[in-house]
């Protein structure tokens, strides 16, 4: 029986303009509210002219990419807003009937990709991984680095440091983005010398040959962390988490793609509840490829979500504001008071009380499940009748005290510009097979209606997979009707708790194919690009999924070879041959006896086993041999696995004190005293192990403070942990909630 007592009713069969009057009706209050205008008004460094990288590659200037395999990214969310422990709805034991509808919805089958390929096997922590394809090219970046592909995915440049083109620079943090209806590439990245982002504008459709604008916007206030990038009409919106600021920032489009003086306009968001200090990330709605552009002077749309788990929120919602930009004089430009739309069905945005460390893996730390933020991009396409726009963010569905991640996805509409957007659709999407984790997802939609998605699945017997599904455009609403399949599957598993930061994924301006670019392990951390199409499987296609053992540890003399083959087509194959090698050998070839069904998973290990007794890294291929396989793509694994035992080492804080004072109404003022200096951590745990408060501390004097709000929380002993941000072993201390 579904527990529906928390969740509100739905609002259906109700013809567009009943729901515009009820929008308009309900949001009342908010419309009413003035208008903010400008916090600033600049102009940008530039433009500088950039070389083509080819040309930099025959003059010496090209910069090549750094081996950052070992770089720890920026730092997202160094401090967070409040979160108040029991606070907000769905409570313990109420389900998502969102995800019962999906769980219980028909899957058609679906084809493989048509082709994947690796954009880097060289990315720092978190790798950052985005990417974008137009008529010609797939342009790819990572941390600090990008690279120029063609549409079969091979590589047309070498790897390049953001360097190549922003001088002096290579902070990191890139997007890239295709704006179709210019014909251009665009690269970004953040600067913090001083803080500010740049933009790289290719002069020509073609990123290899044709050089590029680039400019520099200063002025941000502090540190641009998650910047994020839209199209929209003649201006490019930009979105970050500003450290305790509230803005976002437009940029003169169409003076950049002529390499003329352009304007920036910084406007903050009204209504948003996100304490000072607290991470926030929101999206401007970014023109899909294939969709007219609004037209200039249009409003540009920027959503947020807003969990009622936060201080100072009632009630589940996202926030839609609407930059109004006016390039003549910019300093009319404003930024409404947000459109606030209650969501169909309450959600649960916080896992962990705010941490890093969230859902589980096979071995190794908990990973980020990247809360907080609406998920590159929010894509936007207009159509004869409305205009649409779908985004995503990650919610907890465990009705227990466990945690399941899915993502809670929405297509908002509009009768026509200017007018409320309303919820036509929100489903909660969660991986259909083996209880697995869904998010850091991204989603767009064609110009037939129908929506893809490629998302990250996990679980504590499977390691990381990037996945993709999506629905038809005659599909009921709210569900995702399509069976997942696999762009990649990891061969190993995080060693840290940060994961990706984005993905993200584009629709092809030929073909209208989805590209999608993940983050993965094999065993190092990759980012792997997905092309596919939503449509019926090709009748005799398998492949070798993943090898399975070894792991990298004690390896012995007779080590066995264990692989996953999926058969990926319609037909069922009996007795595939299958083989493998290592470290570039003679192949073992063995068949796997019996039948693999159609659109399923079967374990195979070879009789032949391997000797790994020296102490060296091992690189295993597996593939399946089928002859007349349809797409042969899909059929080889790969991983390194080394002969090694691997430490850890633990930093404790030292000569530090932690003072709880109990004040009334369950409130709690906590300090630490400490002659650490960095960023701290406070973590609150119940009796059961389970996070319920987290947040990160900037010193003050000489301590960190917090004030703990736990009114909401149940009775009972809590304890209260104080470390690095690392999340390493410090102080802790009771308190009693009563």
């Amino acid at each position: 029986m579904i527990n529906l007592k928390n969740f509100r009713m739905k609002l259906k069969n109700y013809p567009p303009v009943f729901l515009t009057i009820l929008a308009l009706f309900f949001s009342g209050c908010v419309w009413a509210q003035e208008a903010a205008g400008p916090i600033s008004v600049s102009v940008l460094q530039g433009p500088v002219i950039v070389p083509s990288i080819a040309e930099q590659l025959q003059n010496g200037t090209f910069v090549p990419a750094e081996d950052d395999s070992q770089k720890m990214g920026a730092p997202r969310k160094s401090v967070r807003g409040v979160v108040i422990p029991g606070k907000g709805y769905p409570k313990p034991g109420d389900i998502d009937p969102l995800k019962v509808l999906q769980d219980n919805t028909p899957l058609r089958l679906n084809s493989p990709p048509l082709q994947t390929f690796e954009t880097t096997t060289n990315t720092a922590t978190p790798s950052d991984p985005t990417g974008a394809v137009g008529p010609n090219h797939y342009v790819a970046a990572w941390n600090t680095a990008f690279r120029i592909f063609d549409k079969s995915g091979n590589p047309l440049t070498p790897a390049a440091s953001l360097g190549s083109l922003f001088p002096g620079n290579n902070a990191g943090d890139p997007i890239i983005f295709y704006d179709s209806n210019a014909d251009r590439f665009v690269i970004t990245e953040f600067d913090f010398s001083p803080n500010g982002f740049n933009v790289a504008v290719c002069q020509g459709p073609d990123p290899v040959n044709d050089g590029w604008y680039v400019y520099t916007a200063f002025g941000t206030g502090n540190f641009p962390d998650y910047t994020k990038f839209s199209v929209w009409a003649d201006t490019y919106m930009v979105t970050a988490n500003i450290q305790g600021t509230n803005r976002v920032f437009a940029i003169e489009r169409n003076e950049m793609l002529q390499g003329n003086t352009s304007q920036m306009v910084a406007l903050p968001l009204p209504g948003m509840v996100s304490p000072i200090g607290g991470f926030y990330g929101p999206q401007a709605f970014h023109t899909t490829t294939g969709s007219a552009l609004a037209p200039a002077g249009t409003p540009a749309p920027i959503v947020y979500l807003q969990d009622d788990s936060y201080s100072g929120v009632s009630v589940d919602h996202v926030k839609v504001w609407s930059a109004t930009i006016d390039w003549v004089t910019p300093g009319n430009s404003s930024m409404s008071a947000p459109q606030e739309i209650n969501t169909q069905t309450p959600f649960l945005s916080v896992f962990d009380g705010g941490s890093f460390s969230n859902l589980d893996q096979p071995s190794g730390p908990d990973i980020d499940a990247l809360q907080a933020l609406i998920a590159n991009q929010a894509n936007y396409r207009r159509f004869g009748t409305h205009n649409s726009a779908v985004f995503n963010f990650v919610v907890d569905t465990d009705p227990t005290a466990g945690e399941l991640a899915g993502v809670r996805w929405f297509e908002l509409r509009q009768a026509a510009d200017g007018l409320p957007w309303t919820i036509f659709q929100e489903g909660t999407y969660t991986s259909p097979t083996g209880g697995k984790h869904a998010w850091n997802a991204s989603m767009a939609m064609n110009s037939s209606g129908d929506i893809g998605m490629g998302y990250t699945a996990m679980s504590s017997s499977e390691s990381v997979s990037i996945r993709y599904t999506g629905r038809l455009s005659t599909d009921p609403p709210g569900v995702m009707t399509v069976a997942e399949q696999l762009i990649g599957q990891s061969t190993g598993n995080s060693n840290s708790v940060r994961y990706a930061d984005y993905s993200q994924i584009s629709v092809d301006p030929v073909d209208e194919s989805f590209w999608f670019v993940s983050e993965y392990f094999a065993s190092n951390r990759r980012d792997i690009v997905g092309q596919f199409i939503l449509g019926p499987p090709p009748a005799n296609d398998i492949g070798a999924l993943s090898i399975d053992e070894p792991n990298t540890g004690v390896l012995g003399a007779n080590e066995d070879i264990t692989i996953t083959i999926r058969n990926f087509g319609s037909n069922n194959i009996t007795n595939p041959p299958v083989q493998y090698r290592i470290n570039g050998g003679p192949p073992v070839i063995e068949n796997y006896s019996g039948t693999i069904a159609a659109g399923t998973n079967e374990s195979f290990t070879f009789s032949t086993q391997a000797d790994m007794s020296d102490p060296i890294d091992y690189a295993i291929e597996a593939k399946t041999l089928l002859a007349g396989d349809s797409n042969t793509n899909n059929d080889t694994a790969t991983k390194t696995v080394t002969n090694t035992i691997l430490g850890v080492d633990e930093v404790d804080l030292e000569n530090s004190e932690l003072v709880v004072v109990s004040n009334p109404k369950n409130q709690f003022d906590i300090y630490l005293v400490t002659a650490f200096d960095g960023i701290a951590s406070i973590t609150v745990y119940n009796t059961l192990g389970q996070i319920v408060a987290f947040n990160n501390l900037h010193k003050k004097g000489d301590r960190y403070e917090y004030n703990l709000d736990m009114s909401y929380a149940a009775a009972g002993v809590y304890i209260v942990k104080f470390g690095d941000e690392r999340g390493n072993k410090s102080l802790s201390e009771r308190i009693i909630v009563k």
